[in-house]
């Protein structure tokens, strides 16, 4: 603790050397790491297990240099978008197959057509970045542009998406997992949620070392899908005999799919665009970028988005050449396509490994994403604020651990099944690019600068297309429980309201009119000191209130007896250890101990002063601070009750007066 002498104020050093405070000048302190050190001994032991698994606290002027390049942004933003593509391509051969295989030759035409959608999206969300760089994504351009239900609703979907997102990209890797090594199948569950631990702990070490963890899998797997695409199309220039479509499935359309043909080609493209989640993360992270933020977000977006539409058609393309179909609960499709571009040697398992870590990973961008639009939320009080501190590692640790429970519940529930949690994926984020894409024709109408108007137009291109697809999304995938998102996302509005209305209210009560000069307060007092026993911590509240009293007012202490023998022993031993103050004894023969007091107090705070005032009651409540749980149960009850009584009493102040065994008074 900080020493004085004589000559000189603190050192600002511990009993053992360590600074705690350096000091600016003498009434302006920065906090060392020591000096933020946990004073008890559980709480020194909780923070090294959280140091162990989450490293050393990192201070706040060292937030820059956890800010991101565009080389580990692109792994940490994009791994669910670019992860989408190892299974989007399934997702719309297995919504055609149903009619047939006939229809399966417009597999990659519908994904060429969800590549062309994405390109839309990713210009227009380019724009976000430079629009709105302090992130947050279309909750930042609603809230900005088209007012607060708009913007929650936003907020609310993207909420669920990132949620939808981690939930589903988890249980894809335990998938690629099982679909590998099938005898791992029945532990599917247990090895999603250990997957979905590890990123916990991964992100709350902070998103500079969460890069480096995620950026090699990532790189590897696109490296591997580009060499995998490539092979095949080699393959297909030069003719190679192996790929023969005709030899593996009927092509010929029947007269009963040439009618449902555009239906089929709808839910094709429902399902397959999946592959478009995650495309927003980027526009939400713009903050944590390095400077210039917005140039370094969009070039990522861009790079993420050439990525991912290349890899999408080219695997479709690919799938289609080799006459690979899906197989419902076995080998997945791009494992089908990889063996046949790689052949069964270590190549490929060097593929299904990256492909498995990508998997994992893509829950990495709910756990970016998420957290930083919580901030945002908390910020404009429509989270509670805690959401969006950071913890020692600069992290958010609470939106990550929200995150982490809720996707928790979603593969409890589904049993990490894929197929039981797509239906409800994708409708969120398309909610939020249509948002996004109509306020930013607003905010382009408002700024009115250099080209506003070929802007406007894109994004309102952009809002209609959008908008279309989300119509067509929702109507193929609500029954199948899709409709789970328009109950959560109305629930989460309402939710996000109250809170903001909560603090409104407590705003609005403890307000200070800004013109409005306070000064000190010149009225008279009574000082109570109830107490039960007469020991230590009775001493410490009439030694307390004593020197309350002396800067004007009067000490009395108030005990609370069942008979007249007892009030006579405590009497009789009180004015004998305090024989300045006055006690008041209350008999209370019904055995009740608080509403005598309250009763009391609300009597004789009736009586005025000299000035004519009503005299300021103040009240002194000790309360053991033990070191152990068992402290909270066997002490205190009364006090508590006390103290719940008289808070909010007006001209009443509370005062806790804490004590402890074995420190002196």
């Amino acid at each position: 603790m900080p020493t004085n002498d004589q000559h000189r104020g603190p050192d600002w050093h511990d009993n053992d050397g360590e600074e705690l405070f350096v000091a600016q000048d003498q009434d302006h302190l920065v906090a060392s790491e020591a000096g933020s050190a946990p004073l008890h001994t559980f709480d020194r032991a909780s923070q090294t297990a959280k140091r162990v698994l989450f490293g050393r606290a990192i201070s706040s002027a060292d937030e820059g240099e956890q800010r991101l390049s565009k080389r580990l942004a692109l792994p940490i933003f994009s791994s669910d978008a670019i992860s989408s593509s190892a299974y989007a391509s399934e997702e719309i051969l297995l919504a055609l197959i149903g009619a047939g295989t006939g229809v399966l030759l417009y597999g990659p035409l519908v994904a060429l057509a969800i590549g062309l959608l994405l390109g839309l999206i990713a210009v227009s969300y380019r724009q976000v970045c430079y629009g709105f760089p302090n992130g947050g994504g279309a909750y930042a351009v609603a809230s900005s542009t088209l007012g607060r239900i708009p913007a929650l609703i936003a907020a609310s979907s993207l909420i669920v998406d990132y949620i939808m997102t981690a939930a589903v990209s988890v249980a894809a890797g335990v998938a690629a997992i099982t679909s590998a090594l099938p005898e791992l199948g029945q532990w599917r569950l247990e090895i999603a949620l250990g997957a979905l631990a590890l990123l916990v702990v991964a992100n709350m070490r902070g998103i500079r070392e969460s890069g480096r963890i995620f950026a090699a899998p990532t790189y590897v797997f696109v490296i591997g899908a580009f060499l995998v695409i490539g092979i095949g199309l080699v393959r297909i220039v030069l003719g190679d005999p192996a790929i023969n479509w005709s030899a593996n499935v009927q092509l010929e359309l029947t007269a009963a799919s040439q009618i449902i043909l555009p239906l089929l080609l709808l839910r094709a493209f429902a399902h397959g665009s999946v592959a478009l989640t995650g495309t927003e993360a980027i526009s939400n992270g713009v903050a944590s970028f390095k400077k210039p933020e917005s140039k370094n977000a969009a070039t990522t977006l861009m790079a993420m988005s050439a990525l991912l539409g290349t890899l999408f058609v080219g695997i479709s393309l690919v799938a289609y050449a080799y006459g690979k179909v899906p197989i419902e609960g076995g080998e997945t499709l791009l494992s089908q396509v990889a063996r046949a571009s790689l052949g069964d040697g270590p190549l490929y398992a060097a593929f299904q490994v990256a492909t498995m870590g990508i998997l994992l990973l893509a829950a990495n961008t709910g756990f970016n994403g998420g957290p930083q639009l919580a901030r945002i939320l908390a910020a404009d009080a429509f989270l509670p604020r805690q959401v969006g501190q950071r913890s020692g590692r600069l992290a958010f640790g609470s939106g990550i651990l929200l995150l982490a429970i809720c996707a928790s519940i979603l593969l409890i529930a589904t049993g990490a099944i894929v197929t039981d949690l797509v239906p409800a994926y994708a409708i969120g984020v398309f909610i939020g690019f249509t948002i996004s894409q109509a306020g930013m024709v607003v905010h382009w109408r408002r700024l009115r600068n250099d080209g506003w108007r070929g802007r406007a137009i894109l994004n309102g291109i952009g809002a209609v297309v959008t908008f279309v697809v989300l119509i067509v999304i929702t109507a193929a995938k609500f029954s199948d429980g899709g409709y789970l998102v328009f109950i959560a996302i109305p629930l989460l509005t309402a939710f996000m309201l109250m809170v903001k209305h909560q603090y409104a209210l407590h705003t609005a009560e403890l307000a200070v009119p800004a013109e409005k000069i306070f000064e000190g307060l010149h009225r008279n007092r009574r000082i109570f000191a109830p107490f039960g026993e007469i020991n230590r911590s009775t001493v410490r509240a009439v030694n307390v209130g004593r020197l309350l009293a002396s800067g004007g007012g009067e000490i009395i202490a108030l005990r609370v007896v069942f008979d007249e023998e007892e009030e006579h022993q405590i009497r009789e031993r009180f004015e004998h250890h305090f024989p300045d103050v006055r006690l008041v004894t209350i008999l209370s023969p019904y055995r009740a101990i608080i509403e005598p007091l309250i009763h009391y107090l609300d009597e004789i705070e009736e009586e005025l002063d000299d000035h004519g005032q009503k005299l300021m009651t103040v009240v002194m409540v000790p309360e053991y601070s033990g070191r152990h749980w068992w402290d909270r149960v066997l002490h205190n009850g009364n006090g508590k009750r006390l103290r719940d009584a008289l808070i909010g009493r007006a001209n009443t102040v509370v005062l806790d007066i804490p004590y402890r065994r074995h420190l002196p008074d």
